[in-house]
């Protein structure tokens, strides 16, 4: 698929349903020292913080993503300054199902899932992607079960208390699939 460069502000997008009912793909290395991806469905698009000397009141535009602690993405995403986010059409479910119940460490899961890697800014996305956010990570911390108001959360999403790390990544930029 070739891909066009899209103004992350133009974008018109809801990100509940592309997220949270889609899926996306977290992709992080590169194709030197090795690469990897994962699915998630949590995880956030949005505006926070601002550079000295940038636009007043004008926020980052940004990606959370929330990744657990065993999962091989994780090394890569720690390793790297950049990462992608890959969101893709319905007709890609199977295949983002497989690349979220098999790990990277034991195969070529991408392979095995049908999908072809490509990179961009020195990190990996997918040609089958609908639409690429390319990022470039300002924050990583790990959530605490402390912080956690609503202690149900913790009982139903961590009961061997294995609480994922948030990454805030810039959206430096967005691609979409050409038509």
């Amino acid at each position: 698929m070739r891909f066009r460069e899209v103004p992350a502000e133009n974008l018109s997008l809801n990100p509940m349903t592309m997220i949270g009912g889609g899926w996306w793909l977290i992709g992080a290395g590169n194709e030197e020292a090795g690469y990897n991806a994962m699915t998630a469905s949590w995880g956030h698009l949005g505006a926070v913080w601002e550079r000295p000397g940038g636009k007043a009141h004008m926020g980052l535009p940004t990606a959370v993503v929330y990744v657990r602690p065993q999962r091989y993405t994780k090394e890569l995403l720690d390793r790297e300054d950049i990462f992608t986010l890959s969101v893709f059409g319905e007709g890609f479910r199977r295949a983002l199902a497989y690349m979220g119940t098999h790990s990277g460490r034991d195969g070529d899961k991408i392979t095995e899932a049908g999908l072809t890697p490509e990179f961009v800014d020195g990190t990996v996305c997918f040609a089958e992607a609908e639409m690429v956010f390319v990022c470039r990570k300002l924050y990583h911390a790990p959530l605490m079960e402390n912080g956690f108001v609503d202690q149900t959360l913790v009982e139903h999403n961590y009961p061997k208390k294995d609480f994922h790390e948030m990454y805030v990544g810039e959206i430096i930029k967005v691609l979409e699939a050409e038509k």
